[in-house]
């Protein structure tokens, strides 16, 4: 049989998807690059059964897109099309390989996401989708990530207001957003309200409130004499309200943050992957439920432990020309998968030994914090990594370097 007669398959046609709010372009090439069909659809069903028959239609067999979920990604995967996520900034680079201005246009970058496809290809990782499990956790996680600064936002407001309006309350205890601040400011809203307060009356108080009993109330009445006065009278009252709507505020979204931290305890107890996470030092149960979130469960996204350490933005990016050599700040990553990587490397150095030698051996190398916990939480990632993928929870006294260095300062203390 000659080399003519050998049957070799011949790839597919490629299609980009650029999406935007209310609608998407859509541009599909042959095997040369060739636009076969451009066509701009809404962004309904109709809409995507039109983009799947179109699919269909030419034979299209892989997509390129900018973002990795939504319906449209759902639409593609269900029909067995193999989808290739091209990030926004490498499609703004890649528009310089078909002109110099570089404009920005739906109907072209469809096109430049189709043809990167087709030449690209081997470069590109199919997208790989978690389980809905672990897409509900980090749905879940994330939604409590961006009230816990909503939360902030307004407790710095509150704290704004108080300043001029009540100041003897803004210090008076930990934080301006606690319980018992909230409850302390609800009840005593106004100057004349506090000035009615003796140390027997608010030492009353505080035991009805269950204050803890931290500080002696004392202390807080002495605090409250010592701060300037607040608003008095209508003036008082009136600011008063706008106190009142801050702790509303506070009130709804704290609430809101202890129902998502419940169900996040729940979605976590009942995840295959718990007790890898959950293993980790300091990690918790909000923190751990993140790591697992963000890293997710499908193993193929992260074939070695470098792939994994890259997304999360804890390895340098390193530039080489000639003699020149530049080893630099990662940015194009995965931001929040590198917040929930470094928020657990900085803390775990507070009950792991071995965490805290790597992270004092890099302060001590000059290195500021947030590089220390960088390079703490790339060594992580390699643990993390191999436990994730043989599933076995971290064990101490396993971890070698830990062994090793606890042996030492056993050694040194005997």
């Amino acid at each position: 049989m000659s080399v003519t007669d050998t049957a070799v398959p011949a790839r597919g046609n490629s299609a980009g998807v650029d999406w935007a709010k209310d609608d998407y372009a859509v541009c599909v090439v042959d095997a040369d690059g060739e636009p076969l069909e451009r066509l701009a659809l809404k962004y309904t069903r109709t809409g995507l059964r039109r983009l799947i028959d179109l699919l269909d239609r030419h034979r299209v067999d892989a997509v390129g897109i900018e973002r990795p979920d939504g319906p449209i990604v759902d639409a593609l995967l269900a029909a067995d099309t193999t989808v290739y996520v091209i990030p926004p900034s490498q499609v703004k680079a890649l528009r310089r390989r078909y002109g110099s201005a570089g404009n920005k246009d739906d109907r072209f970058d469809a096109y430049v996401l189709a043809d990167t496809v087709r030449t690209d290809r081997r470069r590109l990782t199919p997208l790989v989708l978690d389980s809905e499990t672990t897409t509900g956790l980090r749905k879940l996680c994330r939604a409590r990530k961006d009230l816990v600064a909503h939360r902030i936002a307004v407790a710095n407001q509150l704290r704004a207001h108080l300043a001029t309006t009540l100041p003897a309350t803004v210090e008076l205890f930990n934080e301006i957003d606690s319980s018992i601040s909230r409850q302390f400011l609800t009840r005593f809203t106004t100057q004349d309200a506090l000035d009615w307060l003796s140390p027997k009356r608010l030492a009353a108080w505080l035991k009805s409130a269950s204050y803890c009993g931290r500080t002696d109330p004392a202390v807080l009445h002495a605090r409250i004499d010592a701060a300037p006065r607040g608003a008095t009278g209508n003036y008082g009252q009136t600011l008063a309200g706008i106190t009142r709507a801050y702790l509303a505020t506070l009130a709804a979204i704290v609430a809101q943050i202890d129902a998502l931290n419940q169900q996040i305890t729940e979605a976590l107890d009942l995840h295959p992957d718990r007790d890898i996470f959950t293993s980790l030092p300091r990690s918790g149960t909000v923190r751990a439920a993140r790591l697992l979130a963000e890293i997710g469960d499908a193993r193929g996204r992260f074939p070695t432990p470098a792939s994994l350490a890259c997304l999360a933005g804890v390895a340098p990016s390193t530039r080489e020309s000639g003699k020149v050599r530049i080893v630099t700040f990662r940015w194009a990553v995965d931001k929040q998968l590198r917040d929930a990587v470094c928020d657990f490397a900085g803390d775990s150095r507070h009950a792991n030994p071995w965490a805290a030698d790597l992270y004092q051996r890099a302060r001590a190398r000059g290195h500021d914090h947030p590089h220390a916990v960088r390079i703490l939480a790339r060594a992580w990632l390699d643990i993390i990594w191999k436990c994730w993928t043989t599933n076995t929870p971290y064990d101490p006294d396993r971890h070698r370097a830990l062994q090793h260095l606890l042996k030492q300062d056993h050694q040194v203390a005997a």
